[in-house]
């Protein structure tokens, strides 16, 4: 029976090239399944060398990050920066397909459990265990993007929690904000009773300007984001639209040895939280897989942060 044991922290990973297009309407940091899928395949690697561990969990923390866009004018719109491909083998210019990038630094925490045999045997061969992993993490990419850098690996015992977040300084933490969506959207049917989370969505994105009497300014800026903290939509997870296919029963599916389903984006908020402010329970700052009939979700078990 395997239990939580150790974090491991990939500390400062550098990623060049990530994809900056984290759902049909939302841009910028990449999506989760970026790095949840990354996290998986690691896992699995992990795995085949004999380790036997499962990093069931994962914290996301973003140091910096750099959005390959441009706008001639502060008043545009922001256009995605495109590369041209190479050239055809038959010699004609390969067509651009827009893409959205991003360079960025993020250090992953990583929630490893293993049975007691398996922890005692991490405790024995830590630093092997810690090279093997910063080996594996240069062999693949991470959210669509390469891995160019990474400051270290550590591991740390479960108690730890404390030294971690020192580690993690300075960044910002993805955090689920799913409750500040619901109260938004009570707030707003108040008023409007037919509002939906997707109107709570749109206005937590929209600036209000509004004419201010007697005052110089004349103009005050409204949000409902003001007070909540550092607030983002983004996508959390998919649907399922129609039952799924069986394995190989869907032609030219990316791997035919399981089954297929089509799929739409769920959102909801996030929100960037500083190192300090985190839940006491650290645990509750790790992103994990949650899946039940047609909902596939990245999911954290909410709590209040420090100082709210």
């Amino acid at each position: 029976m395997s239990h939580s044991s150790h974090y491991l922290l990939l500390d400062r990973i550098e990623i060049e090239g990530a994809n900056a297009i984290s759902s049909p309407i939302t841009y910028g940091f990449p999506a989760l399944s970026g790095f949840m899928g990354a996290i998986h395949a690691l896992n699995r690697k992990l795995m085949q060398s004999g380790l036997e561990v499962d990093l069931s969990g994962v914290l996301v923390a973003c140091h910096e990050i750099h959005v390959q866009r441009y706008r001639p004018h502060p008043y545009t719109d922001y256009t995605f920066n495109q590369g041209r491909n190479p050239i055809k083998k038959d010699g004609k210019t390969a067509s651009i397909i827009e893409e959205g990038k991003a360079h960025l630094t993020v250090s992953l925490v990583l929630e490893v459990s293993a049975s007691r045999q398996a922890a005692r045997d991490i405790d024995d061969d830590q630093a092997t265990i810690e090279q093997q992993c910063k080996a594996l993490v240069f062999q693949q990419r991470i959210a669509g993007g390469s891995v160019v850098a990474i400051k270290g690996v550590q591991l740390y015992s479960y108690t730890n929690e404390e030294d971690i977040k020192k580690a993690l300084l300075p960044a910002f933490v993805l955090m689920d904000a799913q409750e500040h969506l619901i109260d938004i959207t009570h707030q707003m049917q108040t008023t409007a009773p037919e509002a939906t989370a997707l109107d709570a969505l749109i206005e937590l994105a929209t600036l209000h300007h509004e004419p201010v009497a007697n005052e110089k300014s004349g103009w005050k800026t409204r949000s409902k984001k003001t007070g909540r903290g550092w607030l983002v939509p983004m996508p959390v997870g998919y649907q399922g639209l129609i039952p799924a296919f069986d394995s190989g029963k869907l032609e030219n599916s990316r791997n035919p040895e399981y089954s297929s389903q089509y799929v739409e984006t769920i959102y909801s908020l996030g929100k960037w939280v500083f190192p300090r402010r985190l839940p006491n329970q650290f645990s509750n700052c790790f992103w994990r897989y949650s899946q039940s009939d047609n909902l596939y979700l990245f999911t954290q078990t909410t709590e209040a942060y420090q100082g709210e």
